[in-house]
C-alpha cells in the first residue's frame, strides 16, 4: 500500500547524536509535467529523474536565493541532459538527443565522452561553475566526488527513477555530515550503510516519517516541515522575442518568407508555442529602438 501524502515534496532532517543531516525527495506531477511534451527513451527518462531528485536535493543546501543547473554534456548519442532548480524548489528540465538509444543503456554508454557541469547562481553574488569527469559509473556516484572535491564534505546520494503505479516517479536522498567540524566519519558511515538499505519501492511509496522509521528506527531524528516541488519552466513571449531580437533584419525577413509569414518558437522545457509575425516582429523593433 503507498501513500500519496508527501508526493511532490521535500523534506530536511538532523540526526540529533550524529552530527550528520539528510535529504528526502520524491518527484511525481513534477516529473511527468516535465515529460508531458517530450517522448525521451526510457533511459534517458530515468536519467533525468534523477538529475531532477539530485537538483532538488542540492538546491535545498542553499543557504541564499537562486538557482542550481546540473547539466550533462557530451559526445554520445544523449548531448545535453540539463535540469534547473531553484531555492523555491521550482525545477525544469530537458534533453538532447543526437543518435539512438536503447532503453537499457548505461550512462557512461549515453554520453560518451562527457562532463557533469554544476552552476550555481545566487541572485547576489558571483557565480560558480564546477566541472566534474563523468568517471563513474552513476550521477550519484560522480556528485559525491564533487562535494568531496569543492567542500571537502562526505556525502551520500542515492537516486532512483522509475515508474509507480504506471506513473513516472523519481527519489532521492541526500546524507551529508554537518560542515562545522562536529561529525565524526564512523557516524556518517553508520547512517549511510543504513541508507544504502533503502528500497525502490520505499521511497517511491511512503511517507517521509514512515521512510525515515523504517531506515533509522533506533536514531534520534529530528524532521522539519517539507517544502513543495513543482515544474516551473518560466519561458514568456517576451522571452522569446527577446531571443528574436538577436537575429539580423535580413534572417529575420527570410524566417518569415520560409514559413509564410509566420515564426513559430516552441519552448524546449514545456513544448509552449510562441507566434510571431510580421506585425508582432516590428512592434518588438521599435520596444527595442526605445
Amino acid at each position: 500500500m503507498t501513500d500519496q501524502t508527501d508526493n511532490d515534496k521535500l523534506y530536511r532532517y538532523l540526526f540529533k547524536q550524529r552530527a550528520v543531516r539528510g535529504e528526502w525527495v520524491r518527484l511525481n506531477r513534477t516529473f511527468s509535467d516535465t515529460l508531458n511534451t517530450h517522448h525521451y527513451p526510457q533511459a534517458v527518462q530515468n536519467l533525468l529523474g534523477e538529475m531532477m531528485a539530485a537538483t532538488s536535493l542540492l538546491t535545498a543546501t542553499l543557504k541564499f536565493k537562486g538557482d542550481i543547473t546540473v547539466q550533462i554534456q557530451g559526445d554520445g548519442p544523449l548531448k545535453l541532459a540539463l535540469v534547473n532548480g531553484t531555492d523555491s524548489q521550482q525545477i525544469r528540465a530537458l534533453a538532447r538527443l543526437q543518435g539512438e538509444i536503447d532503453d537499457h543503456m548505461r550512462l557512461t554508454q549515453m554520453v560518451g565522452k562527457g562532463v557533469l557541469v554544476i552552476t550555481i547562481a545566487p541572485q547576489q553574488g558571483e557565480r560558480y561553475q564546477g566541472i566534474i569527469p563523468l568517471d563513474k559509473p552513476t550521477l550519484g556516484e560522480c556528485l559525491e566526488d564533487y562535494f568531496m572535491r569543492s567542500e571537502q564534505l562526505q556525502t551520500q546520494l542515492i537516486l532512483r527513477s522509475g515508474e509507480l503505479h504506471g506513473e513516472p516517479v523519481a527519489a532521492g536522498m541526500l546524507l551529508q555530515i554537518v560542515p562545522d567540524g562536529s561529525g565524526s566519519a564512523e557516524d556518517f558511515e553508520h547512517l549511510a550503510t543504513l541508507t544504502a538499505t533503502v528500497k525502490d519501492d520505499e521511497l517511491f511509496g511512503l511517507t517521509a516519517e514512515a521512510l525515515l522509521y523504517r531506515l533509522y528506527h533506533e536514531e534520534t531524528v529530528e524532521i522539519y516541515p517539507p517544502q513543495p516541488v513543482e515544474f516551473h519552466c518560466g519561458c514568456s513571449l517576451q522571452r522569446s522575442g527577446a531571443a528574436l531580437m538577436l537575429i539580423s533584419d535580413a534572417e529575420l525577413d527570410d524566417i518569415l518568407a520560409e514559413h509564410n509569414g509566420s515564426i513559430d518558437m516552441q519552448c524546449e522545457c514545456c513544448g509552449t508555442h510562441y507566434l510571431f509575425n510580421k506585425e508582432a516582429i516590428d512592434k518588438l523593433k521599435l520596444q527595442a529602438a526605445d
